[in-house]
């Protein structure tokens, strides 16, 4: 079995995490769901990262994926575009200001679809937003038959002129969520989904249904909520039903939902990455066969454990409870 994994390494530039006084630099990104993924894969399943890498940062993109245990480095592009970079200042524990230089070019579906051919089920975090156009979005929805988990994440910024990434409503709300079977946001997230809407709690009861069948909110230091469809099954291996080709919201479907505690974190530790870990794991956890709220729990344990972790390097092995390389 093979899991695919969609996203962008991005050298980041990071001031005042943790109280330094100088910066630092190191690989952020999707690089922190690949470590996570590497650690909390089933017995049996392959990693599979579905990247584009900027030719500047080729050698160096290679050096950290050959650190994974569990990857086949096949579906690895090179593209001659300087790779994806973004300087990170950090506010508070959990509140920083990006800004994004360089960039790799999107994924078109026909790049996709020889790719997927023999992937099993599908990780996608939106690290930059511009992974995927919104058309390739819905190609790859029709197109591709296996289960779907989508981290929206930087769908939900807008980019300034001079690289600034700021928070935006998602105007094509509807068309976004229904690419996929399940859709991770952090609580302010939530709120720029539900702009349109009114409330955001309200917004995600009325949202779930037989196409996006749960939505998952990771609420930082609170722990994590799911709303889930009434029917909804946590073995993604039957989420996709053939006869439902044409993507819709189940009318008067009944939302459940409800909030999974937190593990404790050190204060002063280093939160970057967490919610891409979070993700990555629950995922996978699921794939593995457990409920829904046991793998939130899981993914809960192995952010609070990031949080102790600093940078993506090692962090593999240190989730497996080895001494990181």
């Amino acid at each position: 079995m093979r899991l695919g994994v969609i996203g962008t390494m991005v050298w980041d530039l990071i001031h005042a995490r943790d109280g330094r006084a100088e910066p630092f630099e190191e690989w952020g990104g999707i690089t922190y769901a690949l470590a996570a993924a590497d650690a909390a894969l089933p017995t049996g399943w392959t990693l599979v990262p579905i990247i584009k890498v900027g030719s500047d940062l080729r050698d160096r993109a290679f050096s950290f994926l050959h650190t994974l245990d569990s990857a086949d480095l096949s579906a690895i592009r090179a593209v001659d575009a300087p790779n994806n970079r973004v300087e990170l200042t950090y506010e508070s524990r959990e509140r920083r200001c990006e800004r994004l230089t360089g960039g790799v070019p999107p994924w078109t579906w026909e790049e996709l679809e020889p790719v997927l051919a023999d992937i099993d089920a599908l990780y996608v975090n939106l690290i930059s937003g511009f992974e995927l156009e919104l058309a390739t979005a819905l190609k790859l929805r029709l197109g591709y038959k296996g289960p779907i988990y989508c981290d929206l994440h930087s769908v939900l910024l807008g980019v300034d002129a001079n690289g600034l990434r700021t928070p935006q409503p998602l105007a094509a709300w509807r068309e976004w969520l229904r690419c996929f079977d399940v859709v991770q946001v952090n609580e302010d997230e939530l709120g720029l989904l539900a702009h349109y809407w009114g409330d955001p709690w309200q917004f995600a009861a009325e949202v779930v249904g037989e196409q996006l069948k749960a939505l998952l909110v990771t609420l930082g230091a609170r722990g994590s909520v799911y709303v889930r469809h009434e029917e909804f099954c946590p073995d993604p291996m039957s989420w996709r039903r053939p006869e439902l080709i044409v993507p819709r919201i189940a009318p008067h479907a009944h939302a459940i939902s409800a909030r999974v505690e937190p593990v404790l974190t050190s204060s002063d530790g280093d939160p970057t990455g967490c919610g891409d870990v979070w993700g990555a794991t629950c995922f996978c956890q699921l794939l593995g066969g457990a409920s829904l709220e046991d793998a939130m729990r899981a993914a809960n344990r192995a952010a609070a454990r990031n949080v102790d972790h600093r940078g993506a390097t090692g962090l593999n092995h240190y989730l497996k409870g080895r001494i990181s390389k």
